[in-house]
């Protein structure tokens, strides 16, 4: 089972925010893309964003955790 993207930005800043709330709750997370935020300008939209991705078995989990930090 792969890497799962559980949450996409186009700021590094939002990613990383998101990757720290998920590992500091216990999932294993990372980063994916972020070179390219920090690249040239305009690269991270065509290339989807910077990702956050957990375990595949992780992902529902992770999802609903993320969507509860939202709602607050």
């Amino acid at each position: 089972m792969g890497p799962v993207t559980v949450f996409r930005s186009y700021n590094l800043a939002d990613a990383d925010l998101v990757r720290s709330r998920l590992e500091a709750a216990g999932f294993t997370a990372e980063i994916i893309h972020d070179t390219a935020a920090l690249g040239a300008e305009g690269y991270t939209m065509a290339i989807g964003g910077v990702k956050v991705q957990v375990p595949e078995e992780q992902a529902q989990e992770a999802r609903a955790f993320i969507e509860a930090k939202n709602e607050e």
